[in-house]
């Protein structure tokens, strides 16, 4: 014990009172600086060593032993509890010089004051009624809405009872997860969570091929899945819309097998240089789960999100929601109708929609200016593109990059496959163009160096 105890008994002296005492013992047990087992002074002794009454030092072992940080034990003394000391406290990573990563919004684009004004409208003008336990598929006045917003500019085929309110995209996956028949289909490359998301809820999963016109409908059939899970009109990370031919046999695969299509429409509202295509919904209501968010168009702060999903699907619905999370909250959903109701919300895209298009526009410059030889794809809608390396070059630069600060994705971080040629997967909403100048222009430097 002697040498535990007398490099703190010089803290113990600078302790101020019963309190300070308890806190310098309690701080030394946490750290493991007195080790389970190891007998303390009795409190004559200590009293004596750190002159003060003998009161002081019983009240503080009393409050120790009652915490469980000590054990007072008849003719054994006051002993250190066996508790597990606590874990020293990683060092904070150093900041991203550049962020380059995908899927992040421009976070100060979001309209606080609209938002605030919607918020604040909400907590001041909704009836008592509404402000106990909500409709677990969602606020009333939002599903209405929402629906007729979809409707106008998705071509989605809903009415209000079709919508449910979710937390966001995994969350509506979630709830229908019990309903899904495993294994289920996910694109291959794709989001790099989906994996992890489907075996957390029990279910097998199935990678298929991406191509240039989207998902190999064709190798999809070949397997035993009748649920999969597509990004159709913006295929992350790749960039491409499903070819009208492959929606069509997309949906034809669903009616032939009695199958379940979850559209993931996650960024619909950004694109450049060709029309929006109309929600894979539309052709076949009573096959596709419709999924949305305001991850991408406000903040994911926000955690709202929704799905339009058939009727043979939604009859356990209410059930899971109320069990898992009762429901979304009213003010955030209450607050969300106003904007889609006064316009504010499209007066919003319509910012957004000219800010991404101006970063998309500089980091495209900046890698015809600075690495002119890597070729680029998937630029013509959503928040990020792909980045396809040229020989000699492999992604082996993510982890160079990262040691300058600068945050960058590889592209086999999406994908199952292993016959992908290598790339970055780049994401534009979150800098400015500037910004992302210096960003290229930094990869550039570390990689060419």
């Amino acid at each position: 014990m002697a040498s535990d105890w007398s490099t703190l008994r010089e803290t113990l002296l600078t302790a101020s009172g019963k309190r300070g005492l308890e806190r310098a013992l309690r701080d030394a047990i946490r750290s493991g600086r007195l080790a389970a087992g190891l007998r303390l002074p009795s409190t004559r002794d200590l009293a004596a060593q750190l002159n003060v009454a003998r009161g002081t030092v019983t009240s503080a072992y009393d409050q120790l032993a009652a915490e469980g940080y000590v054990v007072v034990q008849r003719g054994s003394g006051t002993r250190v509890a066996a508790i597990a000391p606590e874990q020293p406290v990683a060092a904070a990573q150093p900041a991203w010089r550049y962020h380059l990563g995908p899927g992040m919004p421009s976070l100060a684009s979001f309209p606080r004051q609209a938002w605030a004004s919607a918020l604040r409208g909400a907590v001041t003008g909704l009836p008592d009624v509404d402000l106990g336990y909500a409709d677990p598929l969602g606020f009333p006045a939002l599903r209405q809405v929402l629906a007729a917003y979809l409707g106008r500019v998705r071509a989605v085929s809903a009415t209000a009872e079709d919508v449910v309110i979710t937390h966001g995209t995994f969350d509506g996956i979630g709830l229908l997860a019990p309903s899904l028949n495993g294994p289920v289909a996910i694109e291959d490359p794709g989001g790099p969570d989906q994996a992890e998301m489907l075996a957390m809820h029990g279910l097998d999963y199935a990678p298929i091929p991406v191509d240039e016109d989207g998902i190999r409908v064709d190798l999809l059939a070949q397997t035993a899945c009748r649920t999969v899970i597509v990004t159709a009109a913006h295929q992350f990370p790749m960039g491409v819309a499903l070819h009208p031919q492959r929606r069509r046999a997309l949906v034809e695969w669903a009616i032939a097998c009695d199958g379940i299509i979850i559209e993931d429409d996650y960024d619909a509202e950004y694109r450049y240089d060709r029309p929006s295509v109309g929600a894979l919904q539309a052709l076949c209501p009573n096959r596709v789960v419709y999924v949305g968010t305001l991850s991408k168009t406000l903040v994911p702060a926000i955690r709202l999100g929704w799905m339009v999903v058939p009727a043979a699907l939604r009859q356990d619905l209410p059930d899971r929601r109320w069990h898992a999370t009762r429901s979304c909250g009213t003010f955030e959903q209450a607050a969300f109708a106003t904007l889609l109701g006064n316009g504010a919300y499209d007066r919003h895209l319509r910012r957004t929609r000219l800010l991404y298009r101006e970063r998309r526009d500089a980091l495209l410059q900046a890698l015809r200016r600075y690495v002119p030889n890597w070729g680029v794809v998937g630029i013509d809608a959503g928040l990020h593109v792909v980045v396809l390396l040229p020989p000699g070059i492999t992604e082996d630069v993510v982890d160079l990059l990262a040691a300058q600060r600068i945050q960058v994705s590889g592209l086999s971080e999406f994908a199952h496959r292993e016959d992908l040629a290598p790339g970055l997967v780049l994401g534009f909403g979150a800098m400015s163009p500037a910004h992302l100048d210096e960003a290229i222009a930094a990869v550039a430097q570390a990689v060419m160096s």
